[in-house]
């Protein structure tokens, strides 16, 4: 089960993707389409690993929030939940690292 401030999170960003654009962020975000919400996330990822390299650890936490936040966006647009990744998480547990991505398909 997802922590309560996440939890939150899923149904302010629920709401609002279906707010005017004029006064939500996450309603204007989800018009521009799937793509800027996935650039968000790259932005976000980029900025957060700037703040590492910089020994900055404000920074990486400040940057992981907005990270979190546009992927639960991104989540949101497609129609899935924060407990799915858990659960894939979840599903990982014990599995090496080198052995999960030696069994993924190879492209």
């Amino acid at each position: 089960m997802a922590d309560p401030i996440i939890q939150r999170l899923e149904a302010i960003i629920a709401e609002r993707r279906s707010a005017s654009s004029d006064s939500s962020y996450v309603a204007k975000l989800s018009a521009r389409g799937r793509a800027r919400i996935a650039q968000k996330i790259g932005e976000e990822g980029v900025e957060t690993v700037i703040a590492a390299i910089k020994d900055d650890g404000p920074g990486v936490i400040s940057e992981s929030a907005d990270l979190i936040f546009h992927l639960l966006v991104l989540l949101a647009d497609m129609g899935l939940t924060w407990d799915q990744l858990l659960a894939e998480l979840d599903a990982r547990e014990g599995t090496s690292g080198i052995a999960e991505k030696a069994s993924r398909p190879k492209e």
